[in-house]
């Protein structure tokens, strides 16, 4: 365990630069970590595309979710909504997770296979 010095001579507050963030040690203005998160994002994925069927926590309820897609997320934010727009049916972005309403398994892979992506079904 660190000493109480050690624990109490991280800086906390600084007129120079403001509030830190404490994450990056950056001001809060500069901070780097919405970046930081999304190169780490994009770094984990191994360039397949999966789509799958899930029910759970959704009370019985189907959604359509498609994983792994490597793009930044404005690109992923328009794909998401262009995707739901061509299955006519509500969804969602969410932790680079797009989801869908509906079982919409066999449409969103001729339309991913079309945009360039290599595309596997997942799950059941």
């Amino acid at each position: 365990m660190a000493s109480l010095k050690d624990q109490l001579s991280g800086l906390v507050y600084s007129t120079e630069k403001g509030q830190l963030c404490p994450g990056c040690n950056e001001a809060i203005d500069t901070c780097i970590c919405s970046e930081l998160d999304e190169q780490n994002r994009l770094a984990g994925l191994d360039g397949v595309v999966r789509i799958r069927r899930e029910t759970s926590g959704r009370k019985g309820k189907g959604v359509t979710t498609v994983s792994g897609i490597p793009l930044p997320e404005a690109e992923l934010k328009t794909l998401a909504k262009k995707l739901k727009k061509s299955c006519g049916t509500g969804g969602a972005l969410k932790n680079g997770i797009v989801e869908i309403q509906g079982d919409h398994r066999e449409k969103l892979k001729v339309m991913l296979e079309k945009e360039g992506f290599t595309v596997k079904l997942a799950g059941g």
